[in-house]
């Protein structure tokens, strides 16, 4: 044998492979858009060493300069605008968002959203500059945790208490955010904080949400599987653990559940540093290589944070294998391609989009428009609408002139925020005299105790009073500066010194002259005094850069209220079970059996309307079959009616504790004074269906309750002026 030839062909062998293969990295194979995306991510899989790998599961993911990979730092904000980064129009918090009822509009603001996201990146690309971190393309939103408790200071970044229509909206805003291209995403939207995250904010780091079946899979998971059926790319972990699994290692929730029951295909992310909790404080794991392994292994693809630098060491120690990272790996590299980065420009459709479209007058409009559907009427003692020639009109209140009661949390910015008093000064007429005075600080007592404010309530025509809370009270633990709770709202009232410049008011004011007190915040207030105090109430929510025009727009009459309450305001906290139980008992409408001061889906008008010829294609409700409900809704005051007519369903004489009722379809409606229109709503038969003990979707055998009407179902609701009809049906 010639032991020197054997020796050359092998050394040769040896030699060749690396130099074939990196010939291939060098011709950058996965550059050609004849081929499908993943057969591109695998070609460029194998041109990526280990560390690179690596590196590329890290929101601030480093270049690759051999290979003309960028940097790229995958944390950007679209809460309600595009946030944290360059200028942008803001839109209403995602709490007034919810309170629109209104899929289309929702979508607009998305796609609105993703139009200025594009153009920012869009020109950034053109001076070569790096996608630093809020000024990427993959957005961490929207927010559909269920907003279970109105203590928790950030379910103002939620669509409210219900899954479906938590649902509805998410599904829509993503939808406006991703477009409607076959092939590319216009952004990336992420459905967040997966699951079962609600508060308390100062425990979120180390909190174990001990959750039934039945809540888990009826009330904190339905939001987020609608996110998953629209396509969503994204779905973010929260911090926190369920039913003792910490979530960004939760093989259950993001294996069981959201890869095989759910067919989810894009990528997960942390939360920031959750993943670093799995040692620090859940004590699920012993050390960061053990985190980064069981994060990895569990399915989270990208880790915000720093953990997963400990891969490395984790693959070493054989925890992990190389195979494992590169599933990790390929969902990320999925978004890229489908975000067009390793392509040119001329392919990608969204790539023309300019900076032009920042701002624009269509933009600012939309926000104004979502901020007036958005604001909710709840009390009304016929003193609204104001005429707009009244001779004097004062305007008291801390908030009447804070930006911040605009903003919300995780919010953009931009010129010419609105205020209350800017808003109403626009609006009334050149010859009517506007006064203000604070009257009040927002949470202490008045230092001087001076009265320079009831007089000026008596003399005029009517008063405004700007009431509520800030940002700096409520909402994320780091942010919330004024909160001594960490951003939650533990006692749920108003300040003291705002209660008593209200009482103030009231008890110097004469009676005919109305005091209208318009509150800024994110959660329900116990609204309990204010409402024996005012002769109407306003809920503004934090309506966004054009709130002081949209709250003029509904106090002087020229657009009718029709925002409805996407989550319901008790009486007081002694109505809530403690804070830090998940089980729903007791908890929102769907379980609630006290009182509340308002309900679920309510909300006045200027006008009244009447339902009639409530009928249904058949009473009998058998499997396979779809239903339609009929009905004519009639306005019958003097006024334009914009409302939403909601419909639910009450399942009876079920021993499986189902809801009291449930939310299964709703539309908004718009009537000229003594118009009638007809609405159709569709039922499928698993509209009838309950989720039982098991966590498991079951048929309901006998009586059953669909109520219609611009209310959620209750006395309550009728009290307050809500029109509602009900048809019994049988099924079988």
């Amino acid at each position: 044998m010639n032991y020197k030839r054997v020796l050359s062909l092998f050394i040769l062998l040896v030699v060749s492979v690396p130099i074939t293969a990196q010939t291939n990295c060098v011709n950058k194979p996965w550059l050609d858009t004849s081929l499908t995306f993943d057969e591109r991510i695998e070609l460029l899989l194998n041109c990526l060493t280990v560390e690179e790998k690596i590196s590329q599961l890290l929101n601030s993911s480093s270049a690759v300069d051999r290979l003309n990979i960028k940097s790229y730092n995958w944390w950007n904000e679209a809460l309600h605008g595009v946030a944290r980064g360059p200028k942008a129009t803001i839109f209403p918090q995602a709490i007034g968002m919810a309170a629109t009822f209104d899929t289309k509009l929702i979508h607009n603001v998305g796609d609105i959203i993703s139009e200025e996201a594009r153009a920012i990146n869009n020109y950034l690309l053109k001076q070569n500059k790096e996608s630093l971190q809020y000024l990427g393309l993959t957005f961490w939103s929207p927010n559909v945790n269920i907003f279970r408790d109105p203590r928790w200071g950030r379910g103002q970044e939620t669509y409210g208490e219900d899954p479906f229509l938590s649902g509805q909206i998410g599904a829509a805003f993503i939808n406006g955010m991703q477009g409607n291209d076959s092939k590319y995403l216009k952004t990336a939207a992420c459905a967040k904080h997966y699951a079962v995250h609600s508060g308390p904010e100062a425990l979120r780091h180390s909190f174990n949400a001990v959750v039934n079946q039945q809540d888990l899979h009826e009330t904190y998971l339905p939001a987020f599987k609608a996110c998953v059926d629209a396509g969503v790319e994204a779905v973010m972990c929260a911090y926190n653990r369920t039913n003792g699994e910490a979530c960004c290692g939760s093989p259950t929730l993001l294996q069981d559940i959201l890869r095989k029951d759910w067919g989810f295909d894009g990528h997960i992310v942390s939360d920031c540093r959750a993943i670093r909790n799995f040692h620090k404080f859940h004590g699920v794991t012993k050390s960061p290589e053990e985190s980064a392994a069981l994060a990895l292994l569990s399915g989270t693809n990208l880790n915000c944070g720093k953990t997963y630098n400990e891969l490395g060491n984790a693959l070493k120690k054989g925890l992990i294998t190389e195979v494992d990272i590169d599933q990790g790996l390929r969902p990320l590299l999925k978004t890229k391609f489908k975000l067009g980065m390793f392509d040119k420009p001329e392919d990608n459709p969204y790539s023309s989009i300019g900076l032009e479209v920042i701002r624009s007058k269509e933009h600012i409009k939309l926000s104004r428009e979502v901020a007036q559907k958005s604001i909710v009427l709840l009390k009304n003692n016929d003193v609204l609408p104001l005429k707009k020639d009244l001779e004097q009109i004062y305007i008291s209140g801390p908030l009447a002139v804070d930006v911040r009661t605009l903003l919300g949390n995780y919010h953009g910015m931009g010129e010419n925020l609105v205020t209350l008093l800017e808003g109403i000064t626009a609006k009334v007429s050149p010859l009517t005299k506007v006064q203000y005075r604070s009257g009040a600080m927002i949470n202490q007592a008045n230092i001087n105790d001076q009265d320079s404010y009831t007089g000026l309530a008596r003399s005029s025509d009517a008063t405004i009073i700007g009431l509520g809370l800030t940002i700096v009270m409520e909402g994320e633990e780091h942010e919330a500066i004024g909160s001594p709770s960490k951003g939650d709202n533990i006692t749920m009232q108003l300040p003291e010194s705002q209660l008593q410049l209200l009482r103030d008011m009231r008890n110097k004011q004469k009676h005919d002259k109305p005091i209208i007190a318009v509150i800024f915040a994110g959660c329900p207030l116990d609204l309990s005094e204010v409402s024996e105090l005012a002769d109407a109430i306003i809920y503004a929510w934090y309506p966004g850069e054009q709130g002081g025009n949209a709250i003029a727009d509904i106090l002087f009459g020229d657009v009718s209220p029709s925002g409805k309450l996407p989550i319901t305001f008790p009486k007081n906290k002694e109505q809530l079970p403690a804070y830090e139980d998940y089980n729903m008992a007791g908890r929102t409408y769907k379980y609630m059996t006290k009182e509340p001061l308002y309900p679920f889906g309510y909300g006045l008008g200027y006008s009244t309307l009447s339902i009639t010829n409530l009928t249904m294609n058949s009473k009998d409700i058998e499997k396979g079959k779809s239903y339609q409900i009929s009905s004519s809704i009639t306005n019958t005051g003097d006024s334009k009616l914009d409302d939403v007519i909601q419909l639910y369903i009450s399942l009876k004489d079920n021993n499986e504790n189902v809801p009291l009722s449930s939310l299964k379809d709703f539309k908004r409606i718009s009537l000229k004074p003594g118009e009638s229109k007809s609405l159709d709503f569709v039922l499928g038969e698993d509209a009838f269906n309950f989720i039982n003990t098991k966590g498991e979707s079951k048929r309901h055998n006998g009586k059953a309750e669909i109520i219609i009407g611009n209310s959620s179902p209750g006395n309550r609701s009728m009290d307050l002026g809500a029109t509602l009809k009900t048809i019994e049906v049988e099924i079988k």
